[in-house]
């Protein structure tokens, strides 16, 4: 563990921590807080970063991260669809950059970071429906589907995961695979981390995770798959990345979809990151064991596009049998 993170954690235990102690969520205060300290690093040089909040209804709002350079013809580079932690009630695609940019930069992939309407004034599936259509929206603009990886953050890991089954489930093209940073996946908070990590946590409490969820949920119940989709079946979902650290109340969040996902024949990796602080790649690049998670990441990401790029080429070919017709 290195210094830069030991301090990052002494920060968190001692600023963020104590307001996960509170009884109830305040929205207000959670936004008002992440609007005035958010940091927002530099755009990267020859990177051009386009804002498209315009239409508040719009599949993609949000925020392209693109190379300036153009690619050749038939060389376009992979596309990743980011949705952003922050319980579903607040954060952004802007407080989410140093991650976006340092994904990006490594992967030397473009990515679209999707601006989803928040609860409480839009709760369950309002978030889901913003990343369905976003994906959908790629897809009519001609971006292939096996170009695409869904990746999220926290609340966006488990609304990455979600799409990825509500996809499947409405029959659309399967992207090339999904993308998972401490992955809240289980609104119920059923997780034996919730208890056993409650002290060792730097972050948060475990009693903070199931009143969170009820800013989300409303009404609908904890377990239903496309909020939790650690409850969902994980058949026939591409493969999965997914890094958690050890001393998270939502480990097991992590810990149990890679166990299904693997148990329902899903390619998955799974990294458990030693005392890292929950979504450590936020800290890029201050923080070397962030640089490192995002250098995983981005190998994911080529290792994933390439594989499923191929996998589409050959099922295009003609079968040796046909050849000879």
């Amino acid at each position: 563990m290195s210094w830069q993170s030991a301090l990052a954690c002494w920060y968190l235990r001692r600023q963020f921590r104590p307001q996960t102690l509170a009884p109830r969520v305040d929205v207000a205060k959670a936004r008002a807080l992440t609007a005035k300290r958010v940091w927002s690093p530099r755009v990267p040089r020859d990177w051009r970063l386009r804002e498209t909040y315009r239409t508040h209804d719009a599949p993609l709002r949000g925020e392209w991260l693109e190379r300036v350079a153009q690619t050749p013809a038939g060389h376009a580079p992979p596309t990743v669809l980011y949705c952003h932690g922050g319980g579903y009630y607040f954060c952004s695609p802007r407080t989410h950059r140093s991650l976006v940019f340092g994904l990006a930069t490594r992967a030397d992939t473009r990515v679209f970071s999707l601006d989803y309407r928040l609860a409480p004034e839009h709760r369950y599936p309002a978030a889901l429906d913003d990343a369905s259509a976003a994906y959908r929206q790629l897809l009519a603009m001609g971006i292939a589907p096996e170009s695409i990886v869904i990746a999220g953050d926290s609340a966006g890991g488990g609304l990455a995961l979600a799409t990825l089954v509500a996809l499947r489930d409405a029959g659309d093209p399967r992207p090339a695979g999904g993308l998972l940073f401490s992955p809240w996946t289980d609104l119920a908070a059923a997780g034996a981390s919730i208890r056993g990590n409650d002290s060792v946590d730097p972050m948060f409490c475990g009693a903070a995770i199931a009143r969170a969820a009820k800013v989300y949920l409303g009404d609908t119940p904890a377990t239903d798959p496309y909020a939790s989709p650690v409850y969902a079946d994980l058949h026939g979902l591409p493969p999965l990345f997914i890094m958690a650290g050890s001393t998270e109340v939502l480990l097991d969040d992590s810990q149990r979809v890679a166990d299904n996902a693997r148990a329902a024949g899903v390619d998955c990796e799974f990294e458990v990151w030693k005392k890292m602080p929950h979504v450590w790649p936020l800290f890029a690049p201050f923080i070397p064991e962030a640089n490192r998670a995002l250098d995983h990441a981005a190998a994911f990401v080529r290792r994933a596009t390439s594989r499923a790029a191929n996998g589409a080429q050959a099922a295009a070919q003609p079968s040796s049998a046909m050849s000879r017709v």
